[in-house]
């Protein structure tokens, strides 16, 4: 299932969320200049698990937050940026600016460091802003949970466009991650599934109190 948008509109302009996006874009753009040297770039600038683990230097914990703005090709920065524009304007909504960003990034630190316990010893770097953008898919189920999404499906040599419910659409999205991580223990490279997994949970776990304080807003 492809999203293409969500029915709630923001009350306001999301500018952390567009910052964000167009950092990524402005980085990606760079990288198309690198040519051969994108490899070392890649490895200087991403998460490297083993050198996390071994190598706790500041530059080495810096490349946890630069990661972040890394994509690996151009379907890795527009799946990635696609679900960024159509979740995060109504996350950044409920939680304002300043905790929207503490989100962002605590989701993408999480997700990474979940990854790199899974994976201790790798030296294959993590790229890409799937753990953070993970962590506002997680906030948005539980803000949003009736939400409609707009979604491309594919079915069979078909595609047809509905609306489905954010938990189903969300909560199918998380099972996959879910099956494919299991899927890749003890695999070398791919798709970092476990970084997904831990930005999606910070996500559920920050939205909590979100939630409740709207529902008290509501009723009292």
């Amino acid at each position: 299932m492809i999203p293409l948008k969500d029915d709630i509109p923001s009350r306001r302009r999301p500018y952390v969320m567009i910052t964000i996006l167009i950092l990524n874009i402005l980085v990606f753009i760079y990288e198309l200049t690198l040519g051969n040297r994108i490899t070392y770039f890649f490895h200087t600038f991403g998460v490297i698990p083993a050198r996390i683990i071994f190598d706790t230097t500041f530059f080495t914990i810096l490349t946890l937050f630069t990661s972040m703005f890394i994509h690996g090709g151009f379907e890795h920065i527009i799946g990635n940026m696609l679900y960024l524009w159509i979740f995060a304007d109504n996350v950044e909504d409920a939680f304002g600016h300043g905790k929207f960003i503490i989100l962002y990034f605590l989701s993408g630190l999480m997700g990474s460091l979940l990854q790199i316990l899974i994976s201790p010893h790798s030296e294959i770097p993590l790229i890409g802003a799937s753990g953070a953008i993970s962590g506002i898919l997680g906030a948005y189920i539980i803000l949003y949970p009736g939400a409609r999404v707009l979604a491309l499906i594919p079915i069979f040599y078909f595609l047809r466009l509905t609306y489905v419910p954010a938990v189903i659409f969300l909560g199918f999205w998380f099972l996959l991650q879910f099956l494919y991580g299991l899927g890749s223990l003890g695999a070398q490279g791919g798709v970092a599934w476990f970084a997904h997994i831990g930005g999606f949970l910070t996500g559920v776990l920050f939205a909590l109190p979100i939630k409740r304080r709207i529902r008290r807003r509501l009723y009292f």
